[in-house]
């Protein structure tokens, strides 16, 4: 989500993972934009404005063509398809800049030559206008992730709810509903926006904060706009339609295998029925093998590792302690079991990384803005702090003579500042839309009253402030981290016997929504300063897509809710992993460590200061050691899902490692369209085979895979029938 929106490297640096994918969801994969972009960072050096210096650049107005934000719906119901699945399964979500930007490039393209060679072309299509699409789509399926259709928000329901026997009387529970998602993400998802409207020109021109996943974009983008980027970019839509292609076929004929429970190539016992009891075997899965090809190496392996510690040590160690630690006669899916001990081991982690970053770009952002404002001598420039750096590249500032801008830098700038966005819309918007919510939030969750909900937007220019500044230092957004803080504050306050686990999750809604959407804006922002598109059209363009995100995101999960009567089920299909521990996060806000199972605080405890520990680690040693050291937030994630998708993404990994040693050439330029064509032809067929659950139709077939013993007690029982 960006996002990931964002585990990334990206928006993450060295973390891809679930939830925090638009937390961490997306540096390095954001950057794996091959040969394109490295070829047009060569333009860079240069001067890229030079380049296109016979071009006129068009006015705000004609940059928001009618065909951009067709164009826009169209990949934003798609992207969000991928997001939401993704979101379902494993919350594992990494860049689609690189697809959307293809597409979008592929789509207009086509648009413009049909209507170039009937006479009817008005407008040529320019790297603005491909600016915005970028920007519309993003900011539609941003909403996806932000919405949390797999996680705050789903763990509301009751079908959350009933894996845990605390907390799921029925103030803390809300069933989904397409009329209430709806209205409250239009009442929250807006005011990121406004908030760091007045600040665009200090982030990106006096700062200069890096932004490096907007600044990736911009270089993508401006490298499809040259006659050499033109030729490449051609053909990665190529090959990004073969691989889309053959993964929906796959994914088509898959589907007549899956007639019942357990069914189908999903289920496939790789290594053996064991070790597929343990959740280790390879499902052949594109989407995650695709994706796997797009995270980095080391994400990959971290899932692997945590996967190996968790369900190939941990749990059987702690299941060979059933009836001692827990009762023998609880269901799997009892928190009170050893369901308890993966969800809350797996928290531990997630809080222990997230508490831990959190410290590191706060601190990071207070030290940059204090070199900012605070240097004795006006004409000294500091050199903040920027993302890839290190540790050690990261943990000082110095001085040195500010450099003389250069040509882009001055066009740039000149065209940056040209097109203004008036302070009283920013400082009204948000006031009344701040007013807005405050009135319609309470009635859509009646736990929460208005004083919690202004408490929040008080606080809540700061939080987007820091975390677009710390994004654009760091590239890593916090969103996340800033929602799981108001699950435990907003959750403690109302009280558990007034719903205060319904009111930290809605809370946790109001402020991820912010704060993602600020950093989102800004990055956007750096992308058009970098392409010559207009702040206005920027900020028109993100206005659109999140309304129109916030009205797909919710049909999207409604579908799924649907469709799937299984959905949120461990085990199923779409587990939504990321719900449960939502929840769980906030019953322990609100109830403390008494819903823990025995011994579990005390794994908690380690695992949780383990987290922070290994983060520290990989500081401490620099980014030399530091890749070989494995993420803590990525190792989390299986705890509680098992290993089966870290080896789809493992298997992705290899294609691409090979690949690189066969060609590099070749690996680097069409990598990433390859990996997008096996996520986007997955998700594409999410849509037909969600249709064909709604309306009743079955698969004819079921494949499953049993023991010599479970077969021959079932030929025997079929020869006495």
């Amino acid at each position: 989500m960006a996002t990931a929106r964002n585990f990334s490297g990206g928006r993450e640096e060295d973390s891809y993972y679930a939830d925090e994918v638009e937390e961490k969801t997306t540096t390095a994969s954001r950057r794996k934009v091959g040969k394109t972009m490295s070829s047009s960072m060569e333009l860079e050096l240069e001067s890229v404005e030079k380049i296109f210096e016979a071009k006129e650049v068009p006015p705000w107005q004609k940059q928001l063509t009618f065909r951009a934000f067709v164009v826009s719906l169209i990949l934003g119901v798609l992207f969000t398809f991928i997001v939401m699945k993704l979101n379902l399964t494993t919350g594992i979500i990494p860049s689609l800049n690189v697809s959307a930007g293809l597409l979008g490039f592929f789509f207009v393209k086509t648009w413009t030559k049909l209507l170039q060679k009937s006479g009817m072309l008005k407008q040529p299509f320019t790297r603005q206008e491909n600016t915005v699409i970028q920007t519309c789509v993003v900011a539609t399926s941003g909403i996806a992730f932000s919405g949390g259709f797999g996680s705050y928000l789903f763990g509301m329901s009751d079908t959350v709810a009933k894996q845990s026997k605390e907390a799921n009387s029925a103030q803390n529970i809300k069933e989904p509903s397409l009329g209430w998602m709806i209205g409250f993400l239009f009442v929250v998802s807006f005011l990121g926006l406004f908030s760091v409207v007045p600040l665009r020109k200090i982030m990106v021109v006096d700062f200069k904060l890096t932004y490096p996943s907007g600044t990736a974009t911009a270089h993508l983008i401006n490298s499809f706009h040259t006659p050499q980027g033109a030729k490449l970019a051609k053909k990665q839509v190529r090959a990004l339609g073969k691989f889309l292609s053959f993964s929906f076929l796959w994914g088509f004929f898959q589907w007549f295998f899956t007639a019942g429970d357990g069914c189908g190539f999903v289920n496939y016992p790789t290594f053996g029925l064991q070790a597929y009891e343990h959740k280790f075997f390879f499902d052949f899965s594109t989407i995650y093998v695709g994706v796997g090809m797009i995270c980095p190496y080391l994400v990959n392996i971290s899932l692997l590792v945590g996967a190996i510690i968790s369900w190939g040590l941990m749990w059987p160690l702690i299941n060979n302690q059933k009836g001692n630690w827990y009762s023998a006669d609880l269901p799997p899916s009892s928190l009170s079991g050893l369901q308890g001990y993966r969800i809350f081991i797996a928290i531990a982690m997630i809080l222990g990384d997230g508490l831990y970053n959190f410290i590191k770009v706060f601190s990071r952002t207070i030290h940059g803005l204090y070199n900012q404002f605070y240097r004795k001598d006006p004409s000294i420039t500091t050199v903040l702090p920027v993302a890839g750096g290190g540790s050690n590249s990261t943990s000082s500032t110095t001085t040195t003579l500010p450099p003389p801008l250069t040509y882009d830098e001055q066009r740039r700038t000149e065209l940056f500042l040209k097109d203004q966005i008036p302070i009283w819309i920013a400082v009204g918007g948000y006031i009344s839309i701040a007013i807005v919510s405050a009135i319609l939030v309470p009635h859509i969750f009646h736990q929460l009253s208005w004083y919690h909900i202004v408490a929040i937007y008080i606080v809540a220019p700061v939080l987007a402030f820091c975390n677009a500044y710390g994004t654009g230092l760091t590239d890593w957004s916090l969103a996340s981290t800033y929602g799981k803080l108001a699950i435990f504050t907003i959750g403690a306050w109302v009280g558990a016997s007034h719903g205060g686990v319904l009111a930290g999750l809605a809370a946790c809604g109001v402020i991820m929504n912010i704060v993602s959407t600020a950093s989102d804006l800004m990055q956007d922002f750096k992308t058009g300063y970098m392409t010559l598109a207009s702040p206005r059209s920027m900020f028109i363009s993100q206005v659109i897509g999140t309304a129109m995100g916030c009205v797909i995101a919710p049909c999207v999960f409604w579908l799924f809710y649907k469709a799937f009567d299984d959905l949120g089920q461990p085990g199923s299909e779409y587990p939504a992993p990321y719900a449960l521990v939502f929840r769980n996060m906030s019953v322990l806000g609100v109830e403390g460590f008494s819903a823990l199972p025995k011994n579990c605080l005390m794994l908690c405890c380690i695992f949780f200061f383990a987290a922070m520990l290994i983060n520290g680690l990989r500081d401490l040693v620099g980014p030399r050691w530091s890749k070989f050291i494995p993420l803590p937030m990525a190792m989390a994630i299986p705890f509680y899902l098992g290993g089966y998708f870290a080896i789809d993404m493992c298997v992705g990994s290899l294609i691409l490692f090979v690949w690189g040693k066969v060609d590099k050439e070749k690996a680097d330029a069409f990598g990433p369209a390859v990996a997008s064509g096996l996520i986007c032809g997955d998700g594409i067929w999410t849509l037909p085979s969600s249709i064909l659950a709604l309306v009743g139709v079955k698969p004819p077939i079921c494949m499953k895979f049993l023991s010599r013993g479970v077969n021959t007690r079932v030929d025997a029982f079929l020869k006495k029938n």
